[in-house]
């Protein structure tokens, strides 16, 4: 019988060939469910921040919390929401990556295929073009940056930043004007604005 976490990252459809023998996770059901819990709803949201669609963001999230689930013991210094926080977001970022290696090869196609059906509302495209313009230039930069921001803008305090990228807590700081600095510098690059 499923406990309802793994009923849940079942159902969102990761195939049994994915399970793990219970005895061979460090996790016990309790513990896992519990953790689990307690960071995805935060999880969610910082995903969210990085690919702007919400089930895509939960299919990140889970499978994050899949591949924790069968990461094998860490010992002492594993840190569980470092972890998962670093994973899911290197996730989001890869499918960011692959989001604009389909966008070039689909408007190399051009005419060939359809975009789809645009919202009416001026506001909207204007908002949707600048979520993209962003995601774009964070896909340009180090994974390191484009996650310190990520982290930054969800509300991570330097600490958090500090634990959850295994940087010290005092070149967190530093880190962020360099990423702030590639950021704009890969946005500038790209939109010119």
């Amino acid at each position: 019988m499923d406990i309802p976490v793994m009923a849940r990252l079942s159902e969102a459809g990761l195939s049994d060939a994915n399970r793990v023998d219970r005895e061979s996770s460090c996790w016990t059901e309790e513990a896992f469910q519990g953790f689990f819990l307690e960071n995805y709803a935060r999880l969610v949201g910082v995903i969210f921040r990085i690919v702007g669609d919400y089930p895509r963001a939960e299919g990140l999230t889970d499978e994050a919390f899949w591949r924790l689930y069968r990461q094998p013991c860490g010992g002492n210094k594993f840190n569980p929401s470092g972890w998962i926080y670093r994973t899911a977001s290197r996730l989001a970022i890869d499918s960011l990556r692959a989001e604009a290696r389909r966008g070039r090869i689909e408007q190399e196609a051009g005419p060939l295929l359809s975009a789809g059906p645009r919202p009416d509302p001026l506001d909207a495209v204007l908002e949707a073009e600048r979520c993209a313009q962003v995601r774009n230039a964070l896909a340009f930069l180090r994974p390191l940056q484009a996650q310190l921001l990520i982290l930054r803008a969800s509300g991570f305090s330097y600490q958090e930043l500090a634990e959850t990228l295994k940087v010290k807590a005092g070149s967190v700081g530093t880190r962020l004007i360099r990423a702030e600095a590639a950021f704009r510098k890969s946005y500038l690059k790209l939109y010119g604005k």
